[in-house]
């Protein structure tokens, strides 16, 4: 009975531990006091692994993406419920985006690498700027 116990524990904790490990949380992109633009970097460990970031922005606002490191990203964006914003999904890797004017409320950035490039690892950095 002991061991039975044991195992359901065990069952419990690694099902806990593996739907922790697969729900990422957003990781909230802020500007320093005065600034209207912000770089953003993170690392990508596979062709397949992403990272999430949201930015809160106001009603009637530009917001431009831009790719500034060396690797091939695409920037995915979401706009807030409600606010029926769609991405131009052009031929290209989505890393340069513009959204105008705005709505409020917070925009997700999912990055991943660009399937139209080659394979890599490591650092991305693109630069976000609201006006």
């Amino acid at each position: 009975m002991k061991k039975i116990a044991i195992t359901i524990f065990s069952v419990m904790i690694l099902g806990v531990a593996a739907s922790a490990a697969s729900a990422q949380t957003a990781k909230r992109i802020t500007f320093k006091r005065g600034a209207t633009s912000a770089t953003v970097t993170g690392t990508l460990s596979s062709y397949k692994s992403k990272r999430v970031f949201v930015i809160r922005v106001r009603d009637g606002q530009t917001m431009t993406t831009e790719n500034t490191g060396n690797r091939s990203i695409s920037i995915f964006i979401e706009g807030p419920a409600g606010s029926g914003y769609e991405q131009d999904m052009a031929a290209d890797c989505h890393a340069n985006n513009e959204v105008t004017p705005t709505v409020a409320g917070d925009y997700k950035f999912t990055i991943q690498e660009c399937t139209k490039a080659d394979a890599w690892r490591g650092t991305f950095k693109f630069k976000v700027t609201v006006d």
